[in-house]
């Protein structure tokens, strides 16, 4: 099944695309490669999901954070790429968490968006290598995720 079919049968809500916070690209093709700027959780009304896990946020809040990043994502990448369906696999993810210096359960909050891509791209091409680290981030966000995706070749 294609991404773009697949995302309508799980009945998700894709938010607005937010606007660059910066002097940088939402998102940058080089050879049959997508890659994708950090991306926060932007809900469904463009406000964004804020708080730290740890202190205001739990680990289960910040693995709902994470799975509003790659709807976000999708939705940045429908609007500056366009079709969705050209994209063959998730290559490699950079998980942030905005979280206390003792919380050490960054893996786990990151889940919510690979799983959330292994739900659209299938298990095969959804899960890609991965990194998820613990930081202040800006604007005090949940979680900030990057990602590179492999195109289909023309």
């Amino acid at each position: 099944m294609k991404p773009s079919e697949k995302i309508k049968e799980l009945g998700l809500v894709i938010p607005p695309a937010p606007k660059p916070a910066g002097l940088y690209r939402p998102i940058l093709v080089v050879d049959n490669f997508l890659y994708v700027s950090g991306q926060s959780p932007t809900l469904n009304d463009g406000t964004l999901f804020t708080g730290r896990v740890g202190d205001s946020l739990s680990l289960e809040q910040g693995k709902e954070a994470a799975r509003q990043v790659a709807l976000t994502m999708l939705s940045t990448i429908t609007t500056h790429f366009g079709d969705i369906n050209r994209i063959k696999r998730l290559v490699k993810t950079l998980g942030m968490v905005n979280c206390t210096p003792d919380f050490n359960s960054q893996p786990l909050v990151i889940n919510g968006f690979s799983e959330l891509m292994a739900d659209v791209f299938g298990f095969e091409y959804g899960v890609g290598v991965r990194s998820a680290v613990g930081m202040m981030l800006p604007d005090q966000v949940a979680v900030e995720i990057e990602a590179m995706f492999e195109l289909y070749k023309d």
